[in-house]
């Protein structure tokens, strides 16, 4: 069945559904009778509540592993400038590529702004030179390396619950945490399995589990153990933007000196408003993603930030006009969720035959020019 766009006129989350997405923000995988003893209702009102707010795209929950492997991953954020007219084409052509955590069409000098998580800095290339750069409608794209997170989405709350709902809740269970993981550096094609079957639902019991895996429920609960004790998934409740409170997002780029930049990346994430801060490799060595009340507090914002931090140099800015993409899922102008998009590391085999013949040619010498002398004599 064709997605159709919902009917915007008289959407809104009242305070027990905003109650609900903190509980599940705070522990995504709690039962339904402690997510309803949080926010003072039944486990089957809270239970109805949360299928009528993912049936119309209004919330929902996903989780992906933090990164498999000795090292961790790479975090890119890649700006895309299109062809006119072209814009959303490229979209569509890359909001299905798995290792986009986020694809925002915004205002300003660019297009299109890209997280994206490569194993290392050989698959960003291949990506950049051989997958987004030779599509059609793109004009031209620059990229940054984070050289530290300091702060995600998945760690953001609306922090609508009652001080008495938030000590029900365990943040150390599964699901809860800071959402920085570290990732496991080694899974065996049981692991694979879960983190698949926890993609499609992150609420799935064990027993379920289990019984899809095709293993016992106590080596299912073993390696959720694990999974929570080394950090190795993160899971995140999410609500449509336009129907959280906070429905302007602006990323902000800026320059920290190096004496100062520890200090500042340590304060920023304790703001409200943060949902991304990150240290980068380019000539803006920080950049900063907030959520606002309105597009008339952005200089308020930021006059806050300079009166917090005078060293800091805001180079640019950009305000998202539509959120297609947000930690895997496809969203629509008004951020509701169409559909998910499993993240995972990105492979084309079109663009690693591209590189290898690209390194064939690279490895054969050209022959030299020939020398010529030249015919004036320089006295």
């Amino acid at each position: 069945m064709a997605y159709q766009v919902p009917e915007t006129t008289g959407e809104a989350l009242d305070e027990l559904d905003h109650q609900l997405v903190t509980a599940l923000q705070t522990a995504p995988r709690a039962r339904w009778e402690r997510i309803g003893a949080a926010i003072g209702a039944d486990a089957t009102t809270a239970a109805r509540r949360w299928r009528r707010l993912t049936g119309a795209g209004h919330a929902w929950l996903s989780c992906h592993p933090a990164g498999i492997g000795p090292t961790p991953p790479l975090v890119a954020v890649i700006e895309v400038d299109c062809v006119a007219g072209a814009l959303h084409e490229v979209a569509a052509a890359i909001v299905d590529d798995p290792h986009l955590i986020t694809v925002d069409h915004v205002t300003g000098s660019r297009d299109l702004v890209l997280t994206a998580v490569f194993p290392d800095q050989a698959a960003l290339a291949r990506y950049l030179g051989l997958r987004l750069e030779a599509l059609p409608g793109v004009a031209a794209t620059r990229s940054q390396v984070a050289s530290a997170v300091h702060a995600v989405g998945s760690r953001w709350r609306l922090d609508r619950l009652a001080p008495g709902g938030r000590d029900v809740l365990d943040e150390t269970a599964p699901g809860g945490g800071s959402g920085i993981g570290r990732g496991l550096s080694s899974a065996d094609p049981l692991d694979l399995r879960l983190f698949s079957l926890l993609a499609e639902d992150c609420r799935m019991p064990a027993a379920d589990l289990a019984e899809r895996a095709g293993v016992s429920p106590s080596t299912v609960r073993r390696r959720l153990e694990r999974y929570q004790r080394e950090e190795a998934l993160v899971y995140r409740c999410e609500v449509a933007r336009s129907l959280s409170g906070w429905p302007v997002s602006v990323t902000l780029w800026g320059v920290a000196p190096p004496d100062a930049a520890a200090r500042i990346t340590a304060q920023l994430p304790t703001q409200r408003e943060t949902r991304l801060c990150a240290t980068l490799s380019g000539p803006h060595n920080l950049l900063l993603t907030v959520w606002l009340r309105s597009v008339q507090d952005i200089p308020a914002f930021e006059a806050r930030l300079y009166a917090r931090f005078p060293e800091l140099t805001v180079t640019d800015r950009a305000v998202t006009l539509w959120p297609l993409k947000l930690a895997g899922q496809v969203l629509d102008p008004r951020g509701r969720r169409i559909r998910g998009v499993p993240v995972d590391f990105w492979h084309d085999p079109a663009a690693e035959r591209a590189e290898a013949d690209l390194v064939r040619r690279l490895s054969v010498p050209r022959r030299p020019l020939p020398w010529r002398s030249s015919s004036k004599v320089i006295k």
